[in-house]
């Protein structure tokens, strides 16, 4: 009877580390989600501002963002199939990679769009 609740012990603590896995893998996704939206926003925001070389910049980032955020997802749904712990902490550490590139590429968007609005208004010549 010893062996079988340390062998149930060992499958439920396994169990609990898989899901713990997808659980975070699932919050990466959700992160660089968010960041990648941020970029979009950030993007937009610069291309109203009429420079156009900050426009472009900003939204190379939010493009880069959104690749990131569809990278966290592929594999946070790799960490939920994986068929193994091994594969399955593997899948969720690279959606931790992937979210932490959406939020490098948010922050790089935000970063074009201030510079467009540091610049100063050009003043109409006489």
């Amino acid at each position: 009877m010893t062996i079988n609740k340390a062998l149930l012990a060992l499958a439920m603590g396994l169990a609990l580390a898989a899901c713990s896995n997808q659980k975070q893998a699932e919050d990466s996704a959700a992160d660089a989600a968010n960041a990648a939206t941020e970029a979009q926003q950030a993007a937009d925001n610069a291309a109203t501002t009429g420079d156009a070389p900050a426009a472009d910049a900003a939204q190379a980032s939010a493009d880069a963002a959104a690749s990131a955020a569809d990278a966290a997802t592929t594999s946070a749904d790799a960490a939920a199939a994986a068929g193994t712990m091994s594969d399955a902490d593997s899948a969720a550490d690279a959606a931790g990679n992937a979210a932490d590139a959406a939020d490098q590429a948010k922050d790089a968007a935000q970063d074009a769009a201030a510079s467009a609005d540091a610049k100063p208004a050009e003043q109409p010549k006489k």
